[in-house]
Parts: C-alpha cells; structure tokens; sequence
C-alpha cells in the first residue's frame, strides 16, 4: 500500500526531504504561488500551522508555475516572498509540476488517491489543497477556493484520528 511517507520532495532551499519524516502526522499538502488571486491563503495556511503544529499537523507548500505563470521566481525568491510577506515558515518545497508527464510523483498519487470535481484527476489552479491523515492516506481534497480556516473541522478531526 502507498501512502504520502514513501514520496521524497526536494525542499526550498535544495536539501531532499523524505516525507516518512513526517511519519504519524497529519498533512495539508498544498501547491501554491506567489502571484495568484488566492495568495493571501498564505496567512491562513500559516495560521493553521502555528495552531495546530502542536497536536501533529504539517502544512506543506509546494510551489508551481503551471497557471498562468503565477510563480514565476526562483526557490530563493520564493522563499523571501513568503517569508517576508506572511512570515511563513511551515514546510516549503521546491517549485514542482502537479500536471502533466513532469507532474511530481507524489502529486500524482495524490489526484489519483482523490480525484477532483466529477472525478478528473488534473489539478485545476493553484492552492488546491489535499488532506493526508497520520496512516499517510489522503482522507480529502479541496478546491483553490477552499479558504484554510474552512478546514479546520476536518483537520480537527484528522488529528483526533
């Protein structure tokens, strides 16, 4: 059985990361941009983070420039953004592909884990967001326009999981 711990990503600032480090934990994987209507969801992804990191959530920013060149930087820039603009530092990862044949593996298992509205399984904009539970199963998916606060039920009950 595959779960989410059996994928590696490459971090912001270029060092592998195996996510069976992550082993146990509740993941809000999300694929973002620094340029995109929903960037403010930065603050409340971050919110999440600091609210709940405690009891065993991670959030994980993975950069991506496949929608309308929305994240056009380099990981360094990308990293100074969200730092200096939403004062995140929850987990952030190289900029990656979620769609396509370049798609990052562990993307693709995610859209096949849960595939979106009436069941395509592309990644329609950035900010879609998936929930991973401490078994390393995704347990949901959640559109761009899913506003981090409106998770907070589901993390809830991930953590309590």
């Amino acid at each position: 059985m595959t779960t989410a711990y059996d994928f590696s990503a490459t971090g912001i600032d270029g060092d592998t990361k195996a996510l069976a480090d992550y082993a146990g934990k509740v993941l809000l994987i999300v694929n973002v941009a620094s340029k995109c209507g929903f960037t403010p969801q930065y603050a409340g992804l971050e919110t999440l983070w600091r609210d709940y990191r405690d009891r065993g959530l991670v959030v994980m920013g993975f950069p991506c420039d496949q929608f309308g060149h929305q994240e056009p930087g380099d990981e360094a820039a990308i990293r100074d953004f969200c730092a200096l603009t939403y004062d995140v530092d929850f987990p952030m990862f190289a900029k990656i592909d979620v769609n396509g044949d370049a798609a990052h593996p562990l993307w693709k298992w995610l859209k096949q884990e849960k595939g979106g509205f009436l069941g395509t399984g592309a990644i329609k904009w950035n900010f879609s967001k998936f929930l991973v539970g401490r078994d390393g199963r995704v347990l949901a998916r959640y559109a761009p326009t899913a506003r981090p606060e409106s998770l907070r039920g589901d993390i809830e009950a991930a953590l309590q999981a």
